[in-house]
């Protein structure tokens, strides 16, 4: 796939186009089948750009799909999110046909133009994740996502009328409240996922803060943190609030007060050298944050183990 240049499907009559579905019955909005699609375009792996939003339900796909740094198989039911823009691909299995089941939305950005919920997709973090956590349901909660879908299918199928947007638009909300739901569930279910990426998350503070790289680029920044865990940092200070009560700042600063500590009780380093070796330029901003930390100052810390 690499070097492939991405086909980008600019709207959703295109999509149905190349997918041999009939024009949608709605310009902006559409509901599909996988079961209705009859091809994909190109062959054995091809890399796409969509210019609307994508709500994935997908089961038995016999093909890889790579998005953001991850690959997913698709032997379970896994929902995934997509904004505009993104670009994903599709590795088809030898020769086989494409075949999967499942329900996908799309929904034109210009649909939602002038509503509320406009604004507030920014506020659905799975939709910019690159999706490195894709989302797991029960049977019971695919179902309650496959009829919303289908209800949204349902009011445009019918005669269009002034109420239709807003009824199409309340029901796409509500799918969303409850991805976020089953998201929320699954920092709780997922625990085996969860611990891994604690335990990667506290092997790159080891590394980080025992190199050379805390003195020459100061503390690491929470999007560093979350780029070399390969997930976005909201996601990550959302599973570290679920699995810890503590952001991934505080991880961050834990870490830090954990080595001066260290510091402090087994070297003779004054300070302000333990300060700038632990990144800081200046030696105040690393005592007020010990002090806060601690409740005590650097020096009444080392102090306590004379």
């Amino acid at each position: 796939m690499p070097g492939m240049q991405p086909l980008r499907i600019k709207t959703i009559s295109e999509y149905h186009k190349v997918t041999g579905l009939p024009k949608p019955e709605h310009p902006l909005i559409t509901v599909i089948n996988f079961e209705d699609l009859k091809h994909l375009p190109g062959r054995k792996s091809n890399n796409f750009v969509f210019d609307f939003y994508s709500i994935s339900l997908k089961k038995n796909f016999n093909a890889k799909l790579k998005y953001g740094q991850q690959q997913y198989d698709f032997d379970e039911g896994i929902m995934f999110f997509m904004s505009p823009g993104q670009v994903f691909g599709i590795e088809v299995n030898n020769d086989e046909e494409l075949r999967h089941t499942g329900w996908m939305l799309l929904i034109h950005p210009d649909f939602l133009w002038n509503t509320p919920l406009a604004k507030a997709m920014k506020k659905y973090d799975f939709f910019d994740y690159s999706v490195n956590e894709a989302l797991f349901l029960s049977e019971k909660e695919e179902a309650t996502i496959i009829g919303l879908m289908q209800n949204i299918q349902q009011e445009y199928h019918s005669n269009i009328d002034k109420f239709s947007q807003d009824i199409i638009i309340s029901q796409l909300e509500l799918m969303l409240n409850y991805a976020d739901r089953f998201y929320h569930r699954q920092f709780i279910t997922r625990k085996i996922t969860n611990h891994h990426i604690l335990n990667r998350l506290e092997d790159i503070l080891t590394e980080y803060f025992s190199s050379d790289t805390l003195a020459k680029k100061g503390l690491p920044s929470v999007q560093y943190i979350a780029d070399t865990l390969n997930i976005s940092a909201s996601y990550l200070s959302g599973l570290l609030k679920m699995l810890t009560g503590q952001s991934t700042q505080q991880h961050i600063h834990n870490k830090l007060i954990e080595k001066a500590k260290e510091k402090l009780s087994t070297t003779d380093l004054s300070v302000s050298e333990i300060a700038y070796g632990l990144g800081f330029e200046h030696s105040q901003s690393f005592s007020k944050l010990f002090k806060t930390k601690t409740n005590f100052s650097p020096l009444e810390f080392r102090a306590s183990f004379n």
